[in-house]
Parts: structure tokens; sequence; C-alpha cells
């Protein structure tokens, strides 16, 4: 089995931030979250906020930011028909692939279903109230693999850009760290 963390793995960037970016064109008024969101960002790709740190904030804005648009999945199919071209060359889906990422359902639910994967264990928001349900990130992601495919289910191939995912890095039989269109094995040390 084949898994990959998304934002910086296959997707050429942080598709939170970008799909934050590009919603601005439907509601231009959500650029007062600009300086939260890229203070948790930084945050996060230095391995310095907690799961709690960025639950809170998530649950402090995400409710307000999606009910500021009047179609959500006008705006995600927008999005990924703007954004397809950002999966790296290195990356070609397959049907049984599973990707598990910290990235929100909302947007990741079209992706699955432009590339015809099956498979994504991600952050979840409640598509009737809008709130978080589960953020998939770090340890999170093993016990969230686990609950979808059982204890006794290792990944063959783990692929991750970041260190943030040791956790499933470890539980993988074998991983490896993506930096650009650059895959190469990790080995612990």
């Amino acid at each position: 089995m084949r898994v990959l963390d998304f934002d910086n793995t296959i997707y050429d960037g942080e598709s939170p931030l970008d799909f934050y970016l590009f919603s601005l064109r439907f509601a231009p008024r959500n650029i007062r979250y600009i300086l939260p969101v890229i203070y948790h960002l930084i945050r996060y790709q230095r391995s310095k906020s907690s799961r709690e740190d960025i639950e809170k904030a998530i649950n402090k804005y995400i409710h307000q930011f999606l009910t500021s648009f009047d179609d959500i999945p006008t705006v995600v199919n927008a999005f990924w028909d703007s954004h397809m071209h950002k999966i790296k060359p290195w990356y070609t889906p397959r049907p049984d692939d599973v990707i598990i990422t910290a990235s929100f359902n909302y947007t990741m639910d079209e992706f699955m279903r432009r590339t015809g994967i099956s498979c994504c264990i991600c952050s979840t928001i409640d598509y009737e109230t809008l709130e978080l349900i589960h953020l998939n990130f770090g340890d999170n992601k093993v016990k969230a693999f686990k609950e979808v495919f059982g204890d006794d289910a290792v990944p063959d191939e783990y692929y991750t850009d970041n260190l943030v995912d040791l956790p499933m890095m470890r539980y993988a039989k074998k991983a490896f760290l993506v930096k650009g269109n650059s895959v190469t094995p990790y080995e612990a040390g």
C-alpha cells in the first residue's frame, strides 16, 4: 500500500493557503484572516505548532470563513480547475493510493474525485455545522490510518515532505522524503 502526504509532497505548495488566497476573489472581506493564516502556516512548516494550537486556530476562524461563500462547491471546483497543474510531475495517481493529509475534506473530496483515488484520510469539517471534527496532523495520522485500515495494517511506502510526519514515517515499512520533485529514501537515524 502506497500512502502519501499531500501538501508539498504531491501538491506543489500548501493547498489550504492556496485555496484561501484563491477564495479572496469570491469573498474579498476574508482578507482579514491573512495574518492568522500566515502565522499558523509558518509555525506548522517549522514544526513549532502543536495539534492543539492548530485546532484552536481553525475552530476560531473556519465557520466564519466558510459561511462567507454563497456556494462552497462552486469555489472548490473553480479552485481545482485552476490548481490541478500544481500536482508535481513525479506523482502519478493510482486508484489504490491512500492520501493522508492535514488538508480539509471540503477541498480534498473534489481532488479525489478528479484523480480517481478512493481513499483520503484528511482533516474533517462537518458539512452541516462547518465545525472542525478531526485534525489529521502529526501523530494523529497514525491513529487515523489505523482507524481506517486496522491495527495490523502497515503502509508499504509513505511519502512526505516534512519531518512533522515522523510518526507515520516510522510506522511505514519504507519512508521517502520529497523535496520539490526529488524523492529520496528516508532512514531513521
